[in-house]
């Protein structure tokens, strides 16, 4: 790969880093050095019980136990991770509370509340209270409580208090529909529902009431309901909120195995029912802890993740509370009353970490903003990106227009691993369109279809190692057959994760978008993410959606949907320029049959683009099954795909 450099960490910068202090920690306590971080990376993927064991060690993971081995049973699936090992991660998140009380953890700005801000104190006792009232309503250890909020307090507090407990957590964000919501809490027979009313979002106001009854109704399993009121008065029968977060006990926590189940996460749930993909306690602690080195987070960071309560970097966030930061959660519309709010909340926190979606920062790209120019961002250090590969103009755009000294670190990894696969570091330089480097404990490579290793080239995304945050199980998938098909059923004993990925021999690596979107124009093989990188590189193009249908006894035909800039139009010119650029980018091969204009591309509540279920839908599949519309962030995008399926099968 030879893609240009854009930032260059100062000495004094990667020698401060987290990396770094770990990197000193091990040579100091285990004696052991490394040429660079390629040879750090390889004996943390060859000697698991060290290398975990190192990162317990450096982080002070809190246990009542400790593990009598790191890993036992070295295989995939049916891993065996610290056995022996007792602790519980509300301990890991709130073990600040006891010598920094006083101080700030967490500051939430909500459209629905306003600015507040919660104490490390506050935050413990809060947590306390609500774990005993939920201890009142018969919750026990493996019990489920479930709960439908924003990202604000309430969720986390709620959430810590569950697995104080040792319950068993699992939440959507409110504006999901109630059968996504439904798809996903029947399969786990919840005992409690949390449920906020309403919130506003973009300046109105949003009812849920009437869907919240539904929900409710439904789940038969559940014996209490809490409301945190905002719409209307409280129903019959129901809880508020705010009398479970006034109680004077002090924390405790039930300490449980390693591997206890800590959440129940879903996949997107495009198609069938959602996958309830069920994580540890103990998984998500060492997880996290070595995510936060890749993101270089210390006690004295404020740290913000734009990001939904449905997606799972509502759940990564907590790992910069573990270790000391201050977390701004950031509750509301990222484009009202304009597009410049966020960056006006980065700059008025004095955020110096803040991450969000791919496709956040490429809207603000396209929307002409430059941050630099509008507002202070002196205290951004970092800023992350995930969701869907970050294009190289939009790595542009960042250093040109937002600021020029900023590490950016985009990852990639999942909701099923609770973690990625290819990271950031502090200490290297950043390149045009690349992931630094393999994410340490992660043994990722790039697989042909025959198993065989690719380096410099495209293959299939798998991971030859087990990882402590891999799944423990499905909800409900008793024989273990649903996990090993999602996973393991295309290479025995190897992770297959779904995605395309090139990694050259210094272990940078590009994500070339979903291995199941592929895209075969002659026997050529390409992911998407190429085709978008060329047609979103234009100023007329705000987005796109690509799809290669390949039809029984009929050539393959490709159309490109696209979204053109505010005030254009899909006109010849612009069709000649996408041509163009894909020739001369990609390949004449590539040069799509149709672009079509649409006024979105559809996306799921993440923020990836739907093309399998758009291509399933093209091909003929039925549009009520094809895809779940509760789990799309803008299900109405649908209706046009009907259309223009129809149309096509008519002609």
């Amino acid at each position: 790969m030879t893609a240009k450099i854009l930032w260059t960490p100062s000495a004094e910068r990667a020698a401060a880093s987290t990396m770094a202090q770990f990197e000193r920690w091990v040579q100091d306590n285990r004696d052991l050095t490394f040429d660079d971080y390629n040879a750090m990376w390889w004996w943390s993927i060859d000697d698991l019980d060290g290398f975990w064991s190192a990162i317990w060690e450096f982080f002070d993971v809190r246990a009542s136990q400790q593990p009598e081995t790191f890993i036992a049973k070295r295989q995939m699936p049916g891993a065996e991770w610290c056995p022996g090992a007792r602790l519980n991660y509300a301990d890991q998140i709130l073990k600040h509370a006891e010598d920094r009380p006083d101080e700030i953890a967490l500051v939430v700005q909500s459209e629905t509340f306003g600015r507040s801000e919660l104490t490390w104190g506050a935050l413990r006792d809060q947590v306390a209270s609500v774990a005993d009232h939920l201890r009142g309503m018969g919750v026990e250890k493996g019990d489920r409580v479930v709960a439908i909020l924003p990202n604000t307090e309430v969720a986390l507090i709620a959430f810590l208090a569950t697995a104080s407990l040792g319950a068993v957590w699992s939440l959507c964000a409110p504006d999901m529909g109630h059968v996504a919501i439904l798809d996903r809490f029947t399969q786990i027979e919840p005992k409690v529902l949390i449920a906020q009313d309403g919130y506003v979002h973009a300046g109105k106001m949003t009812d849920r009431r009437d869907v919240l009854a539904q929900i409710g109704a439904a789940l038969p399993s559940v014996n209490h309901f809490v409301t945190v009121a905002v719409a209307g008065d409280l129903p019959g029968g129901h809880v508020a909120w705010d009398d479970l977060i006034h109680g004077t006990g002090a924390y405790a926590s039930t300490h449980v195995a390693f591997d206890h189940p800590l959440w129940i996460v879903y996949s997107s749930g495009t198609t069938g029912n959602p996958k309830p993909i069920v994580h540890g306690h103990g998984g998500v602690i060492l997880e996290a802890a070595k995510q936060s080195l890749h993101k270089d987070i210390s006690p004295k960071d404020r740290y913000c993740w734009l990001t939904s309560s449905g997606w799972i970097m509502w759940n990564s966030q907590w790992m910069a509370l573990g270790l000391g930061a201050r977390v701004a959660l950031f509750d509301g519309a990222p484009n009202h009353p304009d597009m410049g709010v966020i960056w006006r909340f980065v700059a008025d926190e004095g955020l110096t970490f803040f991450g969000a979606g791919a496709a956040y920062f490429s809207t603000c790209m396209k929307a002409g903003l430059i941050p630099r120019e509008a507002v202070d961002l002196t205290a951004l250090r970092s800023l992350g990106s995930t969701g869907s590969p970050l294009s190289s103009d939009t790595y542009d755009w960042i250093y040109s227009d937002v600021k020029s000294d900023v590490w950016l670190a985009p990852l990639s990894g999942g909701t099923d691993l609770a973690g990625a696969f290819v990271v950031g570091h502090p200490g290297m330089p950043v390149r045009a369109g690349e992931m630094q480097c393999r994410a340490l404990g992660n043994a990722v490579r790039a697989y042909d279809p025959l198993g065989n290793e690719l380096v410099g080239e495209v293959g299939e995304l798998v991971c030859t190692e087990p990882l402590p945050s891999m799944p423990l199980y499905f909800w409900g998938d008793e024989d273990g057959s649903r996990l090993f098909e999602s996973y393991y059923d295309t290479y025995p004993g190897i992770w297959r994760h779904g995605d395309w990925i090139s990694i050259d021999a210094g272990g940078a690596s590009v994500i070339y978008g979903r291995s199941d979107a592929t895209i075969n124009r002659k026997g050529l093989r390409l992911g998407s993410a190429e085709i978008y990188q060329a047609v979103e590189g234009l100023d007329e193009v705000l987005d796109s959606l690509v799809v290669d249908l390949e039809f029984l006894g009929k050539d393959s035909f490709m159309p490109l949907f696209v979204v053109p800039a505010q005030g254009g139009a899909v006109d010849d010119a612009l069709k000649d320029k996408i041509n163009a650029a894909i020739r001369a980018q990609v390949s004449a091969r590539f040069v799509p049959n149709e672009i079509v204009e649409v006024k979105e591309v559809p996306r799921t509540l993440s923020g990836k683009k739907l093309e399998v279920p758009v291509k399933k839908l093209l091909l003929g599949g039925d549009p009520a099954t094809v895809v779940n519309r509760d789990s799309m962030a803008n299900p109405d995008s649908f209706d046009f795909f009907i259309a223009y399926a129809n149309a096509r099968a008519n002609a």
